[in-house]
């Protein structure tokens, strides 16, 4: 097999390429593909998708998160490779080549699947309440040798209203020093900075040139190394951010109705999940809607699609024609209008807000939460809090960094609905021009172009061909 690294640049458009000098060369000098994303766009069904070749009712991983229902628990990133339910690339080329040889560099689900390499953020939790940064890795010494050489991995500089480019550098060394290491037959690589920057300020944000602008450079420098190697590379996205003006919080008017369970701790609210009728689990612009008696879907349906923002309620025929016929999705699918996005908000009062609503807590939020890349604009002197947050730390006592705001309108940018324009969606750009046809594909379609790439062979005919799955029937 050929060796191919998958660089994937989270965030990247056809629009955006204009910011992006290194690659606009590269990718005239090659073929670019626009791709339509599977439903919902986000980061762990796409992904997994890519490395499946099917869609989310197959694979199974239905968004960033869920609710488990023989847990009564929304559980969001979680990092077991056991939740995809189907083959992956590295399997299926293994299977063809037993000396292949698979490196996953931050792509999510990455702890103990059957890939030969691995690197992705594993935090430490002391029971001080302590977060330190650290990264978990396959083989278990890599973790110390990448740490000693690089430094500590930047896990504020990962998530958070701290993320710069710092994180997405880490990431591109690692990737190098197991390149060389290691050579692998197929490196997959995570760029996680652009995707955050859109999420603040939108795709037309006065930041935006210069943060595509910092990606291409790092872009140029993996590239480049890979280029010097023999190693086919292919540059692809997992979806377009879309400008959002409206948030709109789903969770509070089916609390309004009586849909909702809420239990108090401390004098702070928290949602109980198991006891409530019915309730949504809020990932960017699509909903998973938990109905606990079959009976109340049709007040609730007509309930969501009686909401301003809300664009789709999908249920039966129409979820399964999204794509999302599966057990961990919801009994109802909610799709927010183009402007618009889901906020997991239930509480009425910000002063019953729950402690972890003010703070980057990503596993016990009941739902996405893209406020966590802001600082509380009220606070005022907010660095002098953080300041003192961190002492707190230090000297070991525990804290709450709560600094995060309860203001979902400062957000600019969402995603998870089907890009209305191929301009504004993913992209998959190679240089191996007989192995990428121009036009569009589909999600689906990805797996195969890497294997292709692998194989360095003609991708066979009509595999660009959507499947029925793409869009939901109107």
């Amino acid at each position: 097999m050929r060796n191919t690294a998958v660089i994937n640049v989270v965030g990247l458009t056809p629009d955006l390429l204009r910011y992006a000098p290194f690659l606009s060369r590269w990718a005239d000098a090659g073929r670019s593909s626009t791709i339509t994303p599977t439903l919902p766009a986000v980061t762990c069904s796409v992904q997994g998708t890519y490395l499946t070749g099917v869609v989310p009712s197959v694979h199974g991983i239905v968004g960033n998160g869920w609710y488990f229902r023989d847990e009564h628990e929304v559980k969001f990133w979680r990092q077991s490779n056991r939740l995809v339910q189907s083959p992956k690339i590295w399997e299926t080329a293994r299977a063809i080549d037993p000396g292949f040889t698979c490196a996953n560099m931050f792509w999510w689900y990455n702890m103990y699947s059957s890939a030969d390499y691995a690197v992705t953020p594993r935090p430490m939790y002391p029971a001080d309440g302590r977060k330190i940064p650290d990264v978990w890795t396959n083989p278990p010494e890599l973790r110390h040798e990448l740490q000693d050489e690089l430094g500590q991995f930047p896990l504020f500089n990962f998530w958070g209203p701290n993320t710069t480019l710092a994180a997405t550098e880490w990431i591109t060394r690692a990737t190098m020093r197991v390149s060389e290491r290691f050579n692998p037959t197929l490196t997959l690589v995570y760029l996680p900075h652009l995707d955050y920057e859109l999420q603040r300020v939108g795709p037309a944000g006065g930041t935006v040139a210069k943060h595509v602008g910092d990606v291409d450079g790092v872009c140029e420098e993996l590239i480049t190394h890979f280029a010097q190697r023999g190693t086919h590379v292919i540059v692809l996205s997992e979806y377009g951010i879309t400008p959002v003006r409206r948030p709109v919080s789903l969770n509070r008017t089916l609390r309004e109705h009586g849909f909702i369970t809420v239990r108090e701790e401390l004098g702070r609210e928290i949602l109980d999940a198991g006891a409530s009728r019915a309730f949504v689990v809020a990932d960017h612009q699509l909903g998973h809607v938990y109905v606990r008696d079959a009976d109340d879907i049709p007040a609730v349906r007509a309930l969501l699609e009686d909401q301003a923002g809300v664009d789709a309620v999908l249920e039966g025929r129409r979820r399964c024609a999204a794509g999302l016929d599966h057990e961990r999705a919801g009994d109802l699918v909610v799709l927010a209008e183009a402007d618009s996005w889901f906020t997991y908000y239930f509480w009425m009062d910000d002063d019953r807000a729950p402690d972890y609503a003010r703070t980057v807590d990503i596993h016990r939020k009941p739902g996405y939460d893209p406020a966590e890349l802001f600082v509380d604009p009220t606070l005022k002197a907010p660095m002098a809090k953080v300041g003192l947050r961190v002492l707190q730390k230090k000297l070991g006592f525990r804290y709450l960094m709560d600094v995060i705001p309860l203001d979902a309108s400062l957000v600019g940018g969402s995603h998870g609905r089907l890009p209305d324009a191929p301009e504004y969606g993913p992209v998959l750009i190679s240089q191996q021009t007989d192995l990428v046809r121009s036009g569009h594909i589909h999600a689906t379609a990805v797996h195969d172009i890497i294997l292709n790439h692998l194989h360095d062979r003609r991708q066979p005919p009509g595999l660009e061909r959507p499947p029925s799955t793409t869009r939901p029937p109107s």
